[in-house]
């Protein structure tokens, strides 16, 4: 074989090697590929079990970021008024009004993202937001689910 065969068949190589890098390091042909969601508002499902609804934007890259972030608070009773199983109270909580005081705004590693999906406008928890942003945060917005 001659040197010039060798030189085409490991630029060869090198080419597609660099090309199944660059796929792979844009987190799988970008699955995320967009820089900004469709919809209105989406539920981020992190990988340590909690689950935020905001905005999403920035998928294309390795750092998303959520604005407006809401998140669901469960309230079960200690003791409860009859044998029958209740169901815990729960409701959204607008991120912002915790002790550390955190800004409306999230950075979240695509890493620790399960998935992320759309939200329909007429579903319980975008209902609770627009309750929250029109009635303010005294109108406690109820989500528990009905049986």
């Amino acid at each position: 074989m001659n040197s010039n065969k060798v030189f085409m068949i490991v630029l060869y190589v090198v080419l597609i090697a660099g090309i199944a890098y660059a796929a792979f390091a844009t987190k799988g042909f970008g699955l995320m590929k967009n820089n900004e969601t469709s919809g209105d508002w989406q539920a981020v499902f992190l990988t340590n079990g909690q689950v935020y609804f905001g905005k999403l934007s920035g998928t294309n890259s390795d750092w998303t970021t959520l604005k407006n972030i809401y998140y669901l608070q469960v309230q079960q009773q200690v003791q409860p008024k009859d044998d029958k199983t209740q169901q815990p109270n729960v409701t959204l909580v607008k991120l912002g009004n915790e002790l550390h005081g955190p800004a409306d705004e999230m950075k979240i590693n695509k890493d620790q993202i399960l998935f992320w999906e759309n939200l329909k406008s007429d579903g319980k928890v975008v209902q609770a937001i627009d309750k929250y942003i029109k009635d303010g945060p005294s109108a406690a917005a109820d989500v528990t689910p009905t049986k």
